[in-house]
């Protein structure tokens, strides 16, 4: 079982690879985040060729259960999701990896 990729690791790798200041990769990489995030927020999809597509889609309301109270039902109002669809490059390099160590 691998652990999650932080933002701190993607920062320290790229100041490894440049040399850049780590404060500027800090900035850098957070403002990044901010305008993918902002992008979403707006509805608008983020496409990043080769990684992928990050795709605002509405859900529909649905009736749900409380599983402490099954008798109860619960409406789960419309809202929407952020899907990811994986590229091209993405998905080989996906068809490579050892499921078992999942």
């Amino acid at each position: 079982m691998s652990t999650n990729l932080t933002k701190r690791e993607i920062v320290l790798e790229i100041y490894e690879k440049t040399g850049f200041p780590q404060k500027e990769v800090v900035a850098t990489v957070q403002m990044t985040l901010d305008i993918v995030q902002k992008a979403l927020a707006d509805g608008r999809n983020v496409e990043l060729r080769n990684f992928g597509v990050l795709e605002v889609q509405k859900r529909k309301a649905r009736i749900g259960r409380n599983p402490n109270k099954p008798e109860a039902e619960v409406v789960i109002p419309e809202r929407a999701v952020v899907k990811f669809k994986s590229g091209k490059i993405l998905k080989q390099l996906l068809k490579k990896l050892d499921i078992t160590k999942l």
